[in-house]
């Protein structure tokens, strides 16, 4: 009798964790400082392992000795209106007001972050490719893609 009450037990608290929603896991492998370099022309981008929920993340690029731009990033975790967990990517180009962009479950490598009230860009998608990170940004239907091509900073790629 003890040993069905046991497994009742153990049943109703996994369908208790189950129905709990499952927070989207972080992308710890985009962490670390990241450059691309064409001749003078340079790119770098910086992100802290994740932490209490959420990722700081900063870009710049630019010519020689001349800064082109710059970004602040974030990437968090928070609750949807319907309770389920998600992730989210904040922009803020050059200090900005900052834009949201949620994430993107359709991708099959890496992860994507979708905004399509956006102008440009509406997607964001970042995977790895051995040691090197990759950056797509483009329209929803892939068109006016930008790419970028990071190897970890310092070496290695």
């Amino acid at each position: 009798m003890l040993q069905y009450l046991a497994i009742g037990a153990a049943m109703l608290l996994s369908a208790a964790v189950a129905a709990e929603p499952a927070t989207p896991a972080m992308p710890a492998w985009m962490s670390g400082c990241w450059v691309q370099e064409r001749d003078t022309r340079w790119a770098e981008e910086c992100w802290m392992a994740p932490r209490a929920g959420v990722m700081l993340g900063a870009g710049r690029t630019g010519d020689g000795d001349k800064l082109r731009d710059w970004e602040a990033m974030q990437i968090m975790a928070t609750e949807a209106a319907d309770g389920s967990a998600r992730l989210e990517f904040w922009a803020s180009p050059r200090g900005a007001a900052r834009v949201r962009f949620t994430h993107s479950i359709a991708e099959m490598e890496g992860i994507a972050f979708v905004n399509a009230a956006h102008d440009y860009p509406q997607r964001i998608h970042y995977w790895r490719e051995g040691a090197r990170l990759k950056v797509r940004i483009s329209l929803l239907d892939g068109s006016r893609a930008a790419e970028w091509d990071y190897a970890p900073m310092g070496g290695g790629g």
